[in-house]
């Protein structure tokens, strides 16, 4: 798995996609690709082609490009564990909020939050919001049971119990508009260890190594590995441990690691995450891959610009990774776009897996589907300015 290869041109690669906490099904990505990729071909003047899958295995598609004069293949593969999301989903409305309670305690009583909030404010508020949103809801139902019973006295209890349910159910039904749900059960899912991977997770990762190292063996020039949102630190403990299982790197093949609007220290941050820890500061010294973080401020939804490892505090004087750098919404949306987009906040952190109309240097389409690995296309290029590298957690060992 050496990252020197004699021929830069990449005219076969493997992706495998990582989604962050997302219970749909895998399709979304692919169309999600295939419509905002014909925009991206169009803006920047190249030619894409998304057709179905080729090989067995997991869900995925495959894509023909004509880029800067090169015919290039690329082999999609979505590494899926929606099925864990749902099953983690599936609490009633008052184990929500037993969740939301817990919750909130895991990240208050260890000072999680507290060093949170010194990086960025907001995946901070994001955090927030549902257990505000939550709160919220549960005050309106028992307003309106309180309401029933200064009308009817104790008469009115049943009935304002009923009106109360009534309300929380509601809520809930229209979740896919509020996302506090949605949210509450991510953070719970992260926080439910304190930061220790579940039996369950672990043997899916497992299993996504398997299937990254098999591609490896394979007649391709890249293997391309990308993690987004949560999907970042599943990332960087499945390409850990395949670097540590391998005796011998593999001369011919060039991995790479592409981590997207992470949100690595709200679980590398909580004091039982010493494996996730273990697995940055090893990660980020490895010669063997090469790792690029893309973020950008305009996304509210993720710790922009900040270097996993080096806030996390397990950044070693051999450090070499991530290259830290911000796709710059900004810049690289025009000004039209962004105040269409500007407000939304998690349309937002889907933006770097969709078209840019004033691409810059970061282009997931000419990453993914374009003639140049990771590495060549990133060397010249030196991390942001603005990224934030100061030591923050509390909690620093790693496994021994």
């Amino acid at each position: 798995m050496s990252s020197q290869t004699n021929q830069p041109q990449v005219r076969k690669r493997r992706v495998f996609y990582i989604p962050g906490y997302d219970p749909m099904p895998p399709r979304r990505y692919r169309e999600l690709y295939r419509s905002e990729s014909q925009e991206q071909a169009r803006i920047s003047g190249y030619e894409i082609a998304i057709s179905p899958k080729s090989t067995e295995g997991r869900f995925g598609w495959c894509v023909t490009s004509d880029q800067d004069g090169q015919i290039v293949e690329s082999e999609f593969e979505v590494l899926v564990w929606s099925d864990i999301v749902r099953d983690s989903m599936s609490a009633s409305i008052p184990a929500t909020y037993m969740q939301l309670a817990r919750t909130a305690w895991i990240y208050i009583s260890t000072g999680t939050l507290w060093r949170l909030m010194r990086l960025r404010k907001g995946p901070v508020i994001a955090a927030l919001y549902p257990v505000a949103m939550l709160v919220f809801q549960l005050l309106i139902a028992l307003a309106a049971a309180w309401a029933c019973v200064a009308l009817a006295g104790w008469w009115g209890l049943i009935p304002g119990v009923a009106a109360a349910v009534a309300l929380l159910s509601w809520f809930r039904k229209i979740d896919n508009r509020l996302f506090a749900y949605y949210l509450m059960h991510d953070y719970a899912y992260s926080a439910q260890l304190k930061g220790e991977t579940s039996a369950e997770l672990r043997d899916r990762l497992a299993s996504f190594r398997e299937t990254i190292d098999a591609a490896l063996m394979s007649d391709v020039d890249e293997v391309l590995v990308v993690g987004h949102s949560s999907g970042a630190h599943l990332g960087v403990s499945v390409l850990a441990d395949l670097i540590r299982s391998k005796r011998e790197p593999e001369a011919a093949v060039e991995l790479s690691f592409l981590s997207l609007g992470q949100v690595v220290p709200m679980v590398s941050f909580l004091p039982q995450a010493r494996e996730l820890r273990s697995d940055l500061k090893f990660l980020s010294t490895c010669s063997d891959i090469t790792w690029v973080d893309v973020s950008a401020p305009g996304d509210g939804c993720a710790f922009a610009l900040c270097d996993p490892v080096a806030v996390t505090g397990v950044a070693g004087a051999d450090k070499l990774w991530p290259l830290v750098l911000s796709a710059a919404f900004t810049h690289t949306l025009s000004p039209e776009r962004w105040k269409v987009l500007r407000w939304r906040f998690f349309r937002l952190h889907f933006q770097y897996l969709c078209a840019f109309d004033k691409p810059g240097s970061y282009d997931y389409f000419r990453i993914t589907a374009g003639p140049l690995t990771l590495k060549h296309r990133f060397r010249d290029r030196s991390a942001s300015r603005s990224r934030t590298e100061t030591p923050v957690s509390k909690y620093t060992s790693v496994r021994p």
